[in-house]
């Protein structure tokens, strides 16, 4: 299988630092800093990152099971809330919340909500946060 890189660069300290992030074979950066990870500050920070990852990799796992399914998926979206804390005089990640919308035609809300929970729980993303909270909520639109 394929190996995917993200490079990051930081000058300077912690909290005058800053520094940027980019994914291999793109010409995206994303500028950090302190005040963007911790504070208010303007830019992305690595949370963000995990966070669209887990959207990412949650949307196509849902696709692809309710294709499996029998279903059409007419559209996904999903956005993950990463929340970090201070955990025992440092800080850790403790929790992804996804909350998605889908409109996908002709399913019912609890085959909807077990297709939706076994994405949830299934994408590669998820697993490699299994050591977090997992939480849902999952609206299905007309």
């Amino acid at each position: 299988m394929k190996i995917n890189k993200a490079h990051a660069f930081w000058k300077g300290n912690l909290k005058d630092g800053n520094g940027r992030m980019q994914f291999e074979k793109s010409d995206t950066e994303f500028p950090f800093s302190f005040k963007s990870r911790f504070e208010d500050g303007v830019g992305a920070n690595p949370e963000m990152l995990i966070g669209s990852a887990h959207a990412g990799c949650f949307s196509m796992a849902f696709s692809n099971i309710l294709d499996g399914e029998g279903f059409d998926p007419k559209e996904v979206k999903a956005v993950a809330s990463i929340k970090l804390d201070q955990v025992d005089g440092g800080f850790k990640i403790i929790e992804s919340h996804l909350d998605v919308e889908a409109k996908i035609p002709d399913i019912d809300d609890d085959k909807f909500q077990e297709l939706a929970t076994k994405a949830k729980e299934n994408c590669p993303v998820s697993q490699a946060l299994s050591a977090i909270k997992i939480t849902m909520d999952a609206k299905l639109k007309s």
